[in-house]
């Protein structure tokens, strides 16, 4: 069994930045911590869960076209936890934000972290 757990979210007014962690555990065997994909996604209410940023291991990481620029997905591998620095941030990022990771052809997810931006 594999958990995810988030944080960092919160309360804070546009332009503010906030960093949000994933801390993974449980039953990661076979490879290294580095060798996974892992993600964000995000879902603001009455929309449907969408796509922020993926770092497909090393330094290879990918973004939506909304957070290019202002968000930056980056994995501490000795912790094995991922991390989204999220600046410049707008009315718009409002969401519960879900860490991802895929293992194997499984994937696992947190329960979210709440991010809240004021305007």
């Amino acid at each position: 069994q594999v958990q995810l757990v988030e944080s960092g979210g919160g309360l804070v007014q546009a332009g503010g930045s906030l960093r949000l962690s994933c801390a993974v555990s449980g039953s990661i065997s076979g490879s290294t911590f580095s060798d996974y994909v892992m993600g964000w996604h995000r879902q603001a209410p009455g929309k449907q869960r969408e796509f922020v940023a993926v770092a497909i291991g090393g330094e290879s990481t990918s973004y939506a076209e909304s957070v290019k620029g202002r968000f930056t997905i980056s994995r501490d591998n000795a912790k094995n936890t991922a991390y989204l620095q999220m600046n410049s941030l707008k009315p718009e990022d409002t969401a519960n934000y879900y860490c991802w990771i895929r293992i194997g052809a499984r994937g696992y997810w947190g329960q979210g972290t709440q991010v809240t931006v004021s305007s």
